[in-house]
């Protein structure tokens, strides 16, 4: 079971990188020269998304590899970070057709540990506001929005969307965490688990390093 799960999050794995290689080059010709220098083409949520996944899946592979090597149940803090970088932004921000499906499998086919509700919606909380923040400045620096429907909206009702787009993000970490208890049992991670403190740090660090390391390239 343990191989045939490695080798499903390897050709899932090996799938994301080639759609983070393709589809940022559909449509490149169409775009305005200096809204694409300035933003890249990551700044669609599409494309970023896609990242996450690609991220994700790299450490489940990963995570696999070193369990059959070893032998081992769990590999401690890669276990603990993949489990929270799973539940916290890869399923609950999976909102597209080409992505939701094979997010859905993964809870079905993989047991993970959910974080505290408060972690989770934190997590989750910061990740779309600096994508909120990344949108505004974007914006101001271009005069154009990542999006065109933007254009239209008022800066309340602009406002009431990004804040819709959290509450349904939240809706569907609560379904991940509903049906992930459904399928292996309560797996949450203890409130103050030395555990849940070190995989969060954990993910609060690699994607700072991550973030630091595409820049160049955003």
């Amino acid at each position: 079971m343990k191989i045939s799960i490695c080798i499903y999050h390897f050709l899932v794995l090996s799938w994301y990188i080639f759609l983070n290689c393709h589809v940022p080059q559909l449509g490149i010709e169409k775009e305005d020269l200096k809204f694409t220098l300035k933003g890249g083409h990551r700044k669609y949520l599409t494309l970023l998304n896609l990242l996450l996944q690609a991220i994700f899946f790299g450490v489940a592979c990963l995570d696999d590899v070193l369990k059959i090597i070893k032998g081992k149940k769990d590999i401690k803090f890669l276990t603990a970070f993949r489990d929270l970088l799973f539940t916290t932004l890869a399923f609950p921000i999976s909102t597209h057709t080409l992505i939701f499906p094979l997010s859905l499998a993964e809870v079905f086919l993989t047991p993970h540990r959910y974080p505290s509700r408060k972690t989770g919606f934190t997590i989750l909380g910061i990740s779309g506001l600096a994508y909120i923040i990344r949108i505004l400045w974007l914006h101001s620096e271009t005069g154009q929005w990542v999006y065109p429907v933007f254009e239209k909206l008022s800066p309340v009702v602009l406002m009431a969307f990004f804040c819709l787009s959290y509450v349904f993000s939240a809706g569907l970490y609560l379904l991940g965490e509903k049906l992930s208890h459904w399928k292996w049992g309560f797996l949450q991670v203890p409130p103050g688990s030395s555990l849940g403190a070190i995989s969060f740090l954990t993910l609060l660090h690699c994607g700072l390093k991550l973030v630091s390391a595409l820049t160049p390239l955003l």
